[in-house]
């Protein structure tokens, strides 16, 4: 079975703040997909479904961010998943906004979800690094990731989302660089090579 883990932090105000974009990535695989329904569990929401040849499950945390560990361990233990069946959804400060890349294991980078994660469950699982771009200071960085989306940015969101879901296939089989590389086309195809600032319109 795949675990397929969203970050973000619970309620209707964080909706769709950059660092939810894990959350609403999850959100499209359920729809594009078509999981069961959304139920209360781990300490989060779940929602069971297929994904290509594999079963996975759907877990977003409904502890804060930084205690995201405890849905996903919980999730882990009772399913018997391995740390290379797991794959975790989130925001990464630096990659350019519109960017996708995987890896397995490394460095956390201050992301308080994945710290988490890997405190309780190991290092060596699937992240799912979607670039949100950076304010350019350090001092902003809190109130950055805990605002929403600005409108401009919102196509470049729901298009890399819709693109993530399509291809999620290929995080069943798994191919990694392959669905990297199907992201990048997905989203150079639609027009977003290049998005220069946060907020900036499609790049030319």
């Amino acid at each position: 079975m795949l675990l397929i883990v969203g970050l973000g932090n619970p309620g209707a105000k964080y909706r769709m703040n950059r660092h939810n974009i894990g959350f609403m990535a999850v959100e499209t695989i359920h729809r594009r997909h078509r999981f069961g329904p959304w139920r209360q569990r781990f300490q989060g929401v779940t929602a069971d479904g297929q994904i290509g040849p594999e079963k996975a499950l759907l877990l977003m945390p409904g502890t804060f961010m930084n205690e995201s560990g405890r849905a996903v361990a919980e999730a882990m233990r009772f399913f018997k998943i391995e740390l290379k069946d797991v794959v975790v959804f989130h925001d990464e400060l630096d990659l350019p906004p519109a960017k996708l890349r995987v890896k397995t294991g490394g460095g956390n980078a201050g992301h308080n979800g994945l710290r988490s994660i890997t405190a309780l469950c190991g290092n060596d699982y699937r992240r799912v690094r979607i670039g949100i771009g950076h304010p350019g200071d350090k001092a902003l960085v809190h109130s950055y990731v805990l605002n929403d989306f600005a409108k401009a940015e919102m196509p470049w969101v729901e298009d890399l989302c819709t693109a993530s879901a399509d291809h999620a296939e290929m995080l069943a089989t798994p191919d990694d660089p392959g669905y990297q590389n199907r992201i990048h086309l997905a989203m150079e195809g639609r027009g977003w090579g290049e998005v220069k600032r946060v907020g900036e319109a499609k790049g030319d």
